[in-house]
């Protein structure tokens, strides 16, 4: 087995920064200290002071397998996430078949066997009529249940009393919620399509998508998780009003986490003017003020958790207008830039990014040895330069789409090495081929 040697680090792990040298034999790290001899044969990579960190966890991407391949598939988007640092992703069921079932998420499975770039894990999804699916699945099975309690495609919308009751009460593992009300949001567009035709103002979209519905939908579910003691993670928050729902407490001591994605903590509505429908997402992006506020919120430890939600569509379908164009954005790929550039301006730290981008999803997954640099666990690391800038165009992006709402944008720090499974899958701005990934395991128990 392969072994190599990482040196001259600065550290960023549980915490703390420290000059370390990281020793890797096979898939695992083998030892962590200052002055670590290189054993015969080892490849030696000298970080030279950059940054090392965990691998990004991010537990919220779409990457349209099956059945949506055209706007991306398992092995585009990985490889995409493998260059942006993320390590490891979770997956969500609004795909083609819907993973609905026991048997198509074990469907999903068989499809991204060899071929993720990095590690995967899918979650199952929560339908009005498929409680004994959810009461069937068995902890480890999947990285979560997911409930779209907001408007959504299909038979995913999860907006019957009866059966969220059921959900919360019997739900083996930890409950995902997109949070917005169906109802407030048809109203809206009804109000919007009656003043601008089809034709609606792309800045129409967070008044639509409006925090009023994100509120009332997010109350709901914090409710439903407390009177089943339930364990709830809510998914993409977006507004300060929201913030007062969650606990300061670390997560070690919350059975309700939430999550921001990057998107949120770096554009607000002032973006629809240059960006229309390229940042147009559920739930919307939406004032300044909300956008200081989930800052605020990821400091005090509201907030557990950093994503990507990265959904990619292809560019003649973000060129319709409003109602046709469809919602997300594709950002695996730099969204740990996004986050070093908050650090750049002084808004967040180091130590935060490792916490609630590779920490926190873990610990709140049961994520079995993986997301900290330790001693006898996955080497998954990502090296970081924050002294060569990174600039996004066209033909440096990765995603099937072949799209970005930062292309041209010139980054503070740049990816210079990912590691997974002790395999180098990408460095010095290239893929290397490696076909690393590995299925996740998860031991997070109701």
């Amino acid at each position: 087995m392969s072994k190599i040697l990482l040196t001259n680090a600065r550290l960023v792990n549980e915490g703390d920064i420290r000059d370390a040298d990281v020793l890797i034999d096979g898939q695992r790290i083998a030892q962590i200290g200052a002055s670590v001899v290189a054993p015969e044969g080892a490849t030696v990579i000298d970080i030279a002071g950059k940054y090392l960190l965990p691998g990004m966890i991010d537990d919220q991407v779409h990457f349209r397998e099956p059945g949506m391949t055209h706007k991306g598939d398992l092995a585009t988007e990985s490889a995409a996430a493998a260059a942006g640092g993320i390590t490891s992703f979770m997956d969500m069921p609004n795909v083609n078949p819907q993973t609905t079932t026991c048997s198509a998420l074990k469907d999903k499975y068989a499809i991204a066997n060899k071929r993720c770039t990095v590690n995967y894990g899918f979650y199952l999804g929560a339908t009005n009529s498929n409680i004994e699916e959810v009461k069937a699945l068995k902890v480890g099975e999947a990285a979560g249940i997911k409930a779209f309690m907001g408007a959504s495609t299909g038979d995913m919308l999860v907006d019957s009393p009866e059966a969220l009751e059921k959900l919360f009460e019997h739900a083996p593992t930890i409950v995902l919620t997109h949070c917005e009300d169906s109802p407030m949001i048809w109203a809206n567009e009804a109000a919007a399509r009656e003043k601008y035709g089809d034709d609606v103002p792309f800045g129409e979209h967070p008044a639509i998508r409006s925090a009023a519905a994100c509120i009332k939908s997010s109350e709901l579910a914090v409710d439903l998780a407390r009177r089943h003691d339930a364990l709830l993670h809510v998914l993409h928050l977006t507004t300060a009003i929201e913030m007062g729902l969650f606990s300061t407490a670390h997560r070690s001591l919350k059975r309700i986490t939430a999550e921001v994605c990057v998107h949120h903590l770096w554009f607000d509505d002032s973006g629809y003017r240059e960006l229309g429908a390229r940042i147009k997402c559920n739930p919307a992006i939406k004032t300044s003020t909300d956008r200081e506020a989930l800052i605020a919120a990821l400091i005090d430890q509201r907030i557990d958790i950093i994503a990507t939600d990265h959904a990619p569509h292809t560019a003649d379908e973000k060129a319709e207008k409003y109602f046709k164009a469809p919602a997300g954005l594709p950002l695996v790929q730099h969204a740990l830039l996004i986050l070093f550039d908050l650090v750049a301006d002084n808004q967040i730290g180091v130590e935060l990014i490792a916490d609630r981008a590779c920490h926190a999803p873990a610990d709140i997954f049961g994520v079995k040895d993986r997301g900290y640099v330790r001693e006898g666990y996955y080497a998954d690391l990502v090296i970081v330069d924050p002294n060569e800038p990174y600039r996004v165009a066209s033909s440096n992006l990765l995603s099937k789409c072949q799209w970005s709402p930062f292309e041209g944008h010139k980054f503070s720090a740049s990816i210079d090495t990912t590691i997974i499974n002790g395999e180098v899958v990408y460095r010095d701005g290239k893929l290397t081929g490696a076909v690393a990934g590995q299925r996740l395991e998860f031991g997070r128990a109701r």
